[in-house]
């Protein structure tokens, strides 16, 4: 049997974890640096964390999402929501199948099919004459005058999206208030939106398939981020300029680590406007789009 040798202990009774030269540098980062040795291993205290880290992002990828908690909400600042899911049906496959959790599924497809139907049927109904006897007999609640303009176009300029995606802890945590102040300056800077897209299991893309349907002419989805050893709660925010199912990841600007202990929200939010004005003036985004906003987070003249 092979003789275990504990780490000799200083005599003075100093820790015999040993200083490591960069342990300077762990004031500028939270990454795992300069941890020091006792021995040959990780002093037992960092091993201890470690642990405790990753036990927080396992956590954050398998909390489930609590869609009607953040709906009420949202719905209680007087933002609309729809509740959507993915093809993917639950967390194992969304985690095996990231394909599926780029698509709608069918039911939630054929919601906002329907949805799309009947604001255009009550936008033709509002859009009517009111010397409509004949419409009174008609209509019941939902205009079916068949004189109506079927062409009446339902766009809106922006779509905003939330979904767990691989931290539904960074949802809880920042997408409520994210949204709310994103939208406050939408209304304010005068874009039109459409309700609130909530969405369980979804990827970057499904965002796409959404606006499409919506007839948004640009989306913007905040989901979480895929969680670091030091970053459970990081909330990834995309931007798309004429969004389409198929649209590939070129044509998307993203804003990343939103989170207490990083981008703040105030900030994030003003990058995020400052890209949304930028993709409306050129009508494009992605690595066409530059990020060349001030330092000062003013508004530089986009052209």
């Amino acid at each position: 049997m092979k003789e275990h040798k504990e780490t000799a202990r200083p005599a003075n009774g100093a820790s015999p974890v040993g200083e490591d030269p960069w342990a300077e540098l762990r004031r500028y980062t939270d990454a795992r640096i300069a941890l020091g040795r006792c021995g040959v291993s990780l002093p037992h205290a960092e091993w201890l964390a470690f642990r405790l880290d990753h036990a927080k992002a396992r956590d954050a990828v398998l909390t489930p999402y609590e869609i009607k908690n953040l709906r009420d909400t949202l719905e209680a600042q007087g933002l609309p929501c729809l509740e959507l899911q993915s093809a993917a049906t639950n967390k194992e496959e969304f985690l095996a199948r990231p394909d599926r959790g780029r698509k709608l599924s069918e039911a939630s497809r054929t919601l906002l099919e329907q949805y799309m139907a009947r604001l255009g049927q009550e936008k033709n109904h509002q859009d009517t004459p009111t010397d409509t006897n004949s419409c009174e007999e008609t209509c019941t609640g939902t205009c079916t005058n068949g004189n109506m303009d079927k062409s009446t176009n339902n766009r809106a300029d922006i779509c905003l999206a939330i979904s767990d995606g691989l931290s539904a802890r960074a949802v809880h945590e920042n997408a409520a208030p994210f949204a709310a102040s994103f939208m406050a300056w939408a209304a304010e800077a005068g874009f039109s939106t459409t309700p609130v897209a909530l969405i369980e299991y979804g990827r970057v893309a499904v965002a796409d398939e959404i606006a499409h349907l919506l007839g948004a002419r640009l989306v913007v989805i905040l989901l979480g981020e895929r969680p670091g050893l030091s970053s459970p709660n990081s909330l990834g925010v995309y931007l798309t300029y004429a969004p389409f199912p198929g649209c590939t990841d070129e044509a998307r600007n993203c804003i990343s680590n939103v989170r207490p202990a990083g981008l703040s929200i105030e900030d994030g939010v003003r990058k995020l406007s400052y890209l949304v004005r930028g993709a409306f003036a050129r009508g494009l985004s992605g690595v066409n789009l530059k990020d060349d906003m001030p330092l000062d987070g003013g508004h530089k003249e986009l052209v």
